[in-house]
């Protein structure tokens, strides 16, 4: 039962969404919400869809049609019991817990639901990551109309210090919304630093960030790449290595996805093979 009209909370994530599957690390992610909400004092949503898939038979009689359709339901509805299991395995002892599921498409589903959360929690799928199954979601489409930052978890992480954070920073609009969107973890970071690679690095005002950052308490240092031996996001990796950061803030997708499909970029390099987690804004 969700709570209206509580008090309200001192956190800049009063509420953090993490969608559940059946696939690799899914209690892991639960776990890394958890330690999240544990922090900020944030209400946990657990959520969760997918559609039932009914075999094509070919012609067959309107009874075993109908018969196939219930079967479908009733095993995407014992996937989604499974899949709250696990939230609740992980995180049923925390005071403030909310569990969403339905028979649907998770894209539109998780979209639609995303009002209620701060921030979403969700599992990197680069091309060598285990597969998400069928209440996978892909963090590149997701992103794009979330409205949310949303937090990208390699595989087995379960827990976020945010200690030592990079900020990935170009001009843009979705990296503004990006550091806007990541204060929370700003705030209480030991070690900030604004990182700008790339052709153009040195104009892209850097110190202005710096600047707005220290008003809010926030004391970050700016380093300025121009010239780089690898690809921008290769660099900014090499970067978190060098710092032993782990979280990177980036905007998400300045440029088109076709743009980035054909040429690379900073936010699929990211998607694809980021060691440490990564909190995106588009």
């Amino acid at each position: 039962m969700e709570r209206i009209g509580d008090a309200p909370r001192e956190s800049g994530f009063a509420s953090i969404m993490v969608p559940l599957n059946l696939g690799a690390g899914a209690a892991d992610r639960v776990r890394l919400s958890l330690s999240l909400a544990e922090r900020f004092g944030s209400r946990l949503i657990g959520i969760a869809a997918q559609e039932f898939v009914v075999p094509y038979l070919g012609d067959g009689a309107v009874g075993v049609d109908a018969l196939l359709i219930d079967e479908a339901r009733k095993a995407a509805g014992e996937d989604l019991a499974k899949a709250e299991t696990i939230f609740r395995r992980v995180a049923g002892h925390y005071n403030d817990i909310v569990w969403r599921s339905a028979i649907e498409t998770p894209l539109p589903f998780v979209l639609g639901n995303a009002r209620a959360a701060d921030i979403v929690v969700v599992a990197r799928q680069g091309s060598l990551d285990a597969p998400q199954g069928r209440m996978g979601l892909t963090p590149a489409d997701l992103v794009m109309d979330l409205g949310r930052p949303m937090l990208v978890a390699p595989p087995d992480v379960t827990e976020l210090a945010a200690e030592t954070i990079l900020i990935a920073w170009r001009d843009t609009r979705e990296a503004r919304r990006a550091v806007c969107d990541a204060m929370p973890f700003l705030k209480r970071a030991r070690a900030v630093t604004i990182v700008c690679v790339g052709q153009g690095a040195a104009e892209q005002g850097a110190e202005d960030v710096r600047s707005h950052l220290a008003l809010h308490g926030v004391t970050a240092d700016v380093d300025v790449r121009p010239d780089i031996a690898s690809h921008a996001a290769q660099e900014l990796i090499d970067c978190a290595r060098r710092q032993n950061a782990d979280l990177i803030v980036s905007g998400a997708y300045g440029h088109s996805r076709m743009r980035e499909w054909l040429l690379g970029g900073m936010t699929a390099d990211l998607l694809e093979a980021a060691p440490v987690c990564c909190l995106m804004s588009h």
